[in-house]
């Protein structure tokens, strides 16, 4: 697989400037940066999105993250590694993703579970994530961004 072209963003100065405005948006509401960071991987797992998923598993290393959470993110409902807040974020990051899949994406059941642990600025802080992420996303499979490429 070959790159089509350079990330759009990154050819762009106003694009990346509102790119990481929005994604800088997001922080400093009380809600974990370890917690986007594993929306992010989740995000980018369900799009295939191999330069994102590089990026944001080495954050959660970085931010101290064992193993076992950065490697179990794709199987969150299916192990003892993650909070009740953590997994509300994670079904919410993946609702907003698979927009597609059902006639509500976002049902009561999802928001309700995610709102018992986010307050309203909080909630704001997650779906500006998830769709942040989102978009970075669609550039790099778009363009066929490859992980570890130089």
């Amino acid at each position: 697989m070959e790159t089509r072209i350079p990330n759009p963003a990154l050819a762009n100065p106003a694009t990346l400037k509102a790119l990481i405005a929005l994604a800088e948006s997001t922080g400093d509401t009380g809600v974990p940066k370890t917690t986007h960071y594993l929306m992010h991987v989740r995000a980018s797992q369900i799009n295939g999105c191999g330069g994102c998923l590089e990026m944001h598993t080495k954050e959660l290393r970085e931010a101290g993250e064992s193993d076992e959470r950065i490697f179990t993110v794709a199987a969150w409902r299916d192990t003892a590694y993650f909070t009740d807040a953590e997994r509300a974020a994670l079904a919410l990051a993946e609702a907003l993703t698979r927009i597609a899949d059902r006639a509500d994406p976002v049902d009561d059941e999802i928001w309700d579970e995610a709102a018992r642990h986010y307050d309203e600025t909080q909630l704001s802080s997650l779906v500006l994530s998830i769709a942040a992420i989102n978009t970075w996303n669609r550039l790099n499979v778009a363009t066929r961004q490859i992980a570890g490429a130089a």
